[in-house]
């Protein structure tokens, strides 16, 4: 079984300094038809003007993925990260007290556990950053708080689905406390990719750029898919396509 969700379906608010699509139900946007999917919460769209962001603000039990389409944020926590004092040690070579900027490829991922405060801004001055934040429901709660931050080249992911999160941090992936999978792909036209679903396991697909076919369904930038039931993705073609692909219980 496939539901599409097209990009003009989503709820949308634009406070000027933010313009921001949201996939399912997320703060003033409330659809009791779209609270998720499995274990995947949130997917919003964000653009954030130059020299604006988020304020210092909570969470808590959560696997929050941020993932930079342009330009570039900054990104400030109660852990330590981007603070000048380096209180925290950073899973993924990143040392200390180093400013987490994120970019195009990098990945980022924050699991917020018994709780964690941080801020979001957009450095630049000139252009707008555009950003997919994604939240994963995690599989225990009352985790201690932890942040990694992985980049994966443009190389890496074209023609192929690149695994970037997974249960188990494997070939790579930043580690997240849920059994899901998160794929990243750049495709082309003469690119065809097939994914197989375990028994019991579900899909979603959400297109950043570009169009691509899905199991026989047009897809374009914002739109996704909901599979269940289904043996196998199949993706094909694709028009300059950037695609994430989750596999979920």
């Amino acid at each position: 079984m496939i539901s599409l969700r097209k990009a003009g379906e989503r709820g949308h608010f634009n406070h000027g300094w933010l313009d921001t699509w949201h996939t399912f139900s997320f703060a003033d946007y409330y659809d009791p038809e779209q609270m998720g999917f499995a274990s995947l919460r949130v997917i919003n769209e964000d653009r954030v003007a130059p020299g604006r962001g988020f304020a210092p603000h909570s969470h808590r039990d959560m696997e929050i993925i941020t993932y930079i389409l342009e330009g570039a944020l900054e990104h400030k926590d109660s852990l330590g990260n981007g603070d000048a004092h380096g209180r925290a040690s950073v899973a993924g070579g990143r040392r200390p007290g180093a400013t987490s900027v994120i970019r195009p490829g990098d990945v980022q991922r924050m699991s917020a556990g018994t709780g964690v405060t941080h801020s979001e801004y957009n450095p630049s001055k000139t252009e707008p950053v555009h950003l997919l934040q994604i939240w994963i429901m995690p599989d225990k709660t009352g985790v201690v708080p932890s942040y990694e931050q992985k980049h994966y080249t443009e190389q890496e992911r074209a023609s192929r689905l690149r695994l970037i999160a997974s249960a188990d941090g494997r070939d790579g992936s930043v580690t997240i406390h849920q059994n899901a999978s998160v794929y990243a792909a750049l495709l082309g036209a003469n690119n065809t990719l097939t994914h197989p679903l375990a028994p019991g396991r579900q899909a979603y697909i959400h297109v950043t750029r570009g169009a691509l076919n899905v199991n026989g369904h047009l897809l374009s930038a914002g739109d996704g898919a909901k599979l269940a039931a289904e043996p196998e993705v199949r993706l094909s073609q694709a028009k300059q396509a950037e695609v994430l692909l989750f596999d979920l219980t």
